[in-house]
């Protein structure tokens, strides 16, 4: 039997090396925080230039087809024509494979050329990407084992959603909840809190503003706006389920067409100018933010939602670089808002029950969903969006936005499972 002194003296000993873990994290975390956060506003303002120039000469996107190529070559020119984009950095969390820092300045280029010429992309992915290479490379340069450099990049990837988009929370909950589903890395909250908050700052103090939405009209919470709300939802799932087809076989179906990755992304990238030019907007170029801001409003298209999942599956399918989760956004809102004026309940709410339950389908991922709901619209109208969230997540299947997410509990018992994602779709 131990004595008392002894038990006390081990206590000691162990709370010392736990005091000596958060000091370490808080140092690391700080120091990606900070080179997140510089890179997170440079690819901010970079993304307003080239945005806006855009919109003042809407004939460059003329050129999308020349990007394109350019595209294809930069990263030909460093090894990675197989890079497997938000892909790899998930996977990076749950294996040995290693993050090249290379990917932060590939992915920063090609994702501003992609908006420069008119691609329908968002940019958090491009955020987690540079995110989580920084992280990486930090995490080499303190020479961190093997599980602490998933944490690293785990850390990187919060930081610059949250620089990004300016939902430090949400985006602490992000990294630590897409990799395998069902499960959080509660390992990473120290660091993915401080990166995530030291990143934000640093936006905001060079001028980056945070997102931030307002609900026009919340309506009662009564069995018939939420029954409404619930039909939305169900409608939600299943879009969720046809924008993650859509991605994933564009670029499966667009490889077969045209093996050769040059002829693919010129080829497609004509296609896309046509009918770019065709709608006679630029609302399907870029991220589409503007747009997700008018259906808080009431204000729709009725082909808006169909017409920028193909337009983003086209774009990312075929080497253009960017995100999927502002398009997701995008085409949860602009369904919602339709919905919502047919329905005859406030076109706003439901754009944003839409938007959130979308998302919260394509990634898989409630808690964050939640969050990310507070942090952009507050607590007005959460009721709603919750029962958005839960339907969605449930319905959506075993469909994600990325393939390597891996199911380790069930959404349909309680039971473990462990498999990944695409082992679980051919069993459901």
């Amino acid at each position: 039997m131990q004595k008392p002194q002894n038990v006390f003296y081990q206590e000691m000993n162990k709370q010392k090396n736990r005091f000596l873990r958060f000091l370490k994290w808080l140092l690391i975390s700080g120091v990606i925080g900070i080179l997140v956060g510089l890179l997170g506003t440079a690819f901010s303002y970079g993304m307003k230039l080239v945005t806006e120039t855009r919109e003042t000469h809407p004939m460059i996107i003329l050129g999308l087809p020349f990007g394109g190529l350019l595209i294809v070559f930069l990263y030909h020119c460093f090894g990675m024509q197989n890079d497997a984009g938000t892909n790899s950095v998930i996977s990076a969390v749950r294996s040995e494979e290693k993050l090249r820092v290379v990917t932060a300045p590939l992915i920063f280029i090609s994702t501003l050329i992609t908006h420069l010429f008119g691609g329908s992309s968002g940019r958090e992915g491009a955020a987690l990407q540079m995110g989580g290479s920084i992280g990486s490379g930090v995490g080499s340069l303190f020479r961190l084992n093997e599980t602490d450099m998933h944490v690293a990049v785990m850390c990187g990837m919060s930081a610059c959603f949250s620089a990004l988009f300016g939902t430090p929370i949400a985006a602490t909950f992000f990294s630590m909840e897409v990799v395998s589903v069902g499960i959080m890395y509660y390992s990473a909250l120290v660091p993915c809190v401080f990166s995530s908050l030291i990143a934000v700052e640093i936006a905001h103090f060079f001028g980056v503003e945070s997102e931030a939405m307002t609900i026009s009209f919340i309506p009662e919470f009564t069995a018939i706006n939420t029954g409404k709300m619930i039909f939305i939802s169900i409608i939600a799932a299943l879009l969720s389920i046809a924008f993650c087809l859509f991605l994933h076989n564009a670029s499966k179906y667009s490889k077969k067409l045209f093996p050769s990755p040059y002829l693919r992304i010129f080829c497609v990238g004509i296609i896309i100018v046509i009918i770019q030019i065709l709608t006679g907007s630029q609302d399907y170029m870029g991220a589409g933010m503007e747009v997700i801001e008018r259906t808080m409003h009431g204000e729709v298209n009725a082909e808006a939602a169909l017409l920028k999942m193909l337009l983003t599956a086209l774009t990312l399918g075929i080497g253009f670089k960017g995100g999927e989760i502002v398009p997701s956004f995008y085409v949860g809102a602009t369904f919602g808002c339709l919905a919502g004026r047919v329905l005859g309940v406030s076109p706003s709410m439901c754009a944003a029950v839409g938007m959130i339950s979308l998302f919260c389908g394509v990634t898989n991922s409630p808690i964050t969903s939640l969050l990310l709901a507070i942090e952009l619209f507050g607590m007005e109208g959460i009721y709603f969006i919750l029962i958005g969230i839960a339907i969605s997540y449930m319905l959506s299947g075993y469909h994600s936005l990325y393939h390597s997410q891996k199911i380790m509990y069930s959404k349909y018992d309680a039971q473990y499972r462990g498999h990944k994602l695409t082992d679980m779709k051919k069993k459901h």
